[in-house]
């Protein structure tokens, strides 16, 4: 999803910059998350954190687990639970294609971003990875460097 320049709501909380760096997307999907107010209003001040967490499919349902979202300072008494599972919300044929993904051998849901959309509302953009190997690491990373040194050759020469 290209980031819309024009909408003041859209805005980025947590992003995972080491997904794509140890997995290799194959697609990715954009899908709701049941939160608390605490939690909302924590998201509000980008307090949270997706690094270390993952996504499953369990009993019919998506949950995304480990995931941090900092307390929100003014809810004390009722609060969030910091690394609670929260329950993300995508429709059933997503749901049962999801399943049948993460069924096949090396494949994971991995959370890529936690935004507000145009609207204000959060989502979580998961994508659908296989885990890459060091040499595949290697080679994305010895790509990327070509890409680089090419278009500096390119602005150099022209």
């Amino acid at each position: 999803m290209a980031k819309p320049k024009d909408t003041p709501n859209y805005k980025v909380i947590a992003e995972n910059r080491r997904a794509r760096h140890d997995y290799a997307i194959e697609e990715d999907l954009e899908c709701g998350i049941m939160l608390e107010g605490s939690e909302v209003k924590s998201l509000r001040q980008k307090t949270a954190n997706i690094a270390e967490s993952y996504a499953t499919v369990d009993n019919g349902e998506l949950w995304l687990i480990n995931s941090y979202i900092a307390p929100y300072e003014q809810a004390r008494t009722f609060g969030h639970e910091e690394r609670r599972r929260r329950k993300l919300l995508v429709s059933r044929k997503e749901m049962s294609r999801l399943w049948n993904e993460t069924q096949r051998k090396g494949m994971t849901l991995v959370p890529l971003v936690l935004y507000f959309n145009h609207r204000g509302i959060a989502k979580l953009k998961i994508g659908i990875a296989k885990g890459k190997k060091t040499h595949d690491k290697r080679a994305t990373d010895a790509k990327r460097d070509w890409d680089r040194q090419k278009q500096r050759l390119l602005r150099q020469g022209g």
